[in-house]
């Protein structure tokens, strides 16, 4: 007896499967013939674990417009709205907009976050409030917290304190922006700092790397030789790397195995770089995603990062992974079959990986948290970013909504279509 069985879905391996769960666990996947509490019909759809985002921004998030726009559209102006938007900000404020970004989240069948929060604030408002976030949603979204000096560790003059104290109040990664401090030597004193406070104090890395269009911004060269002397492979992360997108090729063809040995990942945030990126330029216009194919091709694991949603750097987004994806293969060229297909690995499980999540997937065991899709398997997923038709978190089914066929009325035609169509 299962507490429910999703039934006769296709993997993202291609497996059709049914799948078993009492309480909040995997407990079967195969054939089964048992009862169930609850039976989800998903014949013909495919059936994914959960899409993880980990790289994001909730203290700022469906803030755009609060307290104007950002009207160069440049990330620079965007982090002066912010401090802007910080000097009004409450934490029913931030509270009230996170939990309405989390209830988009659950419904697109996003239920794992990394959120940086800014600790450049004395009052610490933005971690007061992601940790209440973190409590009410726990039981739907796993919700990890960075602690991200946005003006600089050592720039802004209170930063290094207030980022230890929001680690000592249970903020769970280390986070920094050492592209942002006043010196390329501080930026990279600033990496040393960093780690080895993550390294006595057993935690993850997740830093702000080189997001400009400077080639010679090299601090990913630093964070990996730091990861190695502290014995923090596997823990470490460099967000966004936008620069190696305008290195000299051969630096790069020396930096991409630096990074895989010290076992630093990636996370490009695809929609957000190439916004923010190559607003000096006139033409050609580079578009500031990073090497996203070079580095998988050297085993460096890559994530999708969604980053920003209407906030004071960008104007749109939905809490759709899928979008991320989609941008982000058109933007790397990655449009072969396999390569499509790794797209979507990038916003589950190489994203699970980064974040470290512990009994992801769909095996038995795992985690019983899983999405339901209109679609027959991830590339078409990617193609239609259809409608999440059921979503369970933690074995308990959260949300569920009908097929939504569009009607027609043609003489001749089908009454209704879909866009669904599996090559071959």
């Amino acid at each position: 007896m299962f507490d429910l069985i999703v039934k006769g879905g296709t993997l993202p391996d291609g497996a059709v499967a049914d799948i078993g769960i009492r309480g909040d666990r995997i407990a079967a996947v195969g054939r089964l013939e048992a009862e169930a509490g609850r039976v989800i019909d998903a014949t013909g759809d495919l059936v994914s674990p959960p899409f993880v985002d980990p790289h994001f921004h909730m203290d700022a998030t469906l803030s755009y417009g609060t307290p104007r726009v950002n009207a160069s559209g440049t990330l620079l102006e965007g982090i002066g709205l912010w401090g802007e938007l910080k000097e009004i900000a409450t934490v029913e404020d931030m509270v009230g907009r996170a939990l309405d970004y989390c209830d988009w989240a659950a419904s697109m069948g996003l239920l794992a976050i990394r959120s940086h929060v800014d600790t450049c604030d004395d009052r610490l408002l933005g971690v007061q409030a992601l940790l209440e976030v973190r409590e009410k949603v726990k039981d739907y979204i796993d919700l990890q917290l960075v602690a991200f000096p946005q003006d600089g560790l050592y720039r802004d003059p209170t930063a290094r304190a207030n980022t230890l104290r929001a680690l000592d109040m249970g903020v769970d990664v280390v986070g920094g922006i050492p592209h942002f401090e006043r010196t390329m030597q501080d930026g990279a004193e600033s990496l040393r700092d960093l780690c080895e406070i993550a390294a006595e104090r057993g935690l993850r890395v997740d830093i702000h790397c080189d997001e400009t269009d400077d080639p010679l911004s090299r601090h990913i060269e630093t964070l990996a030789y730091q990861t190695q002397r502290l014995g923090l492979q596997g823990r470490v992360a460099g967000s966004h790397l936008t620069s190696m997108h305008s290195m000299d090729n051969y630096y790069v063809s020396k930096l991409l195995p630096l990074i895989a040995e010290a076992g630093v990942a990636a996370i490009p945030n695809p929609l957000i770089n190439i916004t923010l990126q190559g607003r000096h330029d006139t033409f050609p216009k580079r578009r500031g995603l990073t090497r996203v194919k070079e580095m998988q091709a050297q085993g460096i694991t890559v994530g999708w990062g969604q980053d920003c949603v209407l906030d004071p750097w960008y104007s749109l987004g939905t809490a759709d992974m899928l979008d991320v994806a989609f941008m982000g293969l058109h933007v790397a060229q990655m449009t072969h079959p396999a390569e499509m297909k790794r797209c979507f690995d990038m916003v589950t499980q190489e994203n699970a990986k980064i974040m470290g999540l512990e009994g992801y997937g769909l095996g038995v065991g795992d985690v019983a948290s899983l999405v339901v899709l209109d679609a027959g398997n991830p590339v078409e997923a990617l193609r239609l970013r259809p409608d999440r038709l059921c979503v369970v978190a933690k074995g308990r089914v959260i949300v569920e909504r009908s097929r939504n066929d569009a009607r027609m009325a043609l003489p001749g035609r089908p009454g209704t279509v879909r866009r669904r169509h599996l090559p071959g």
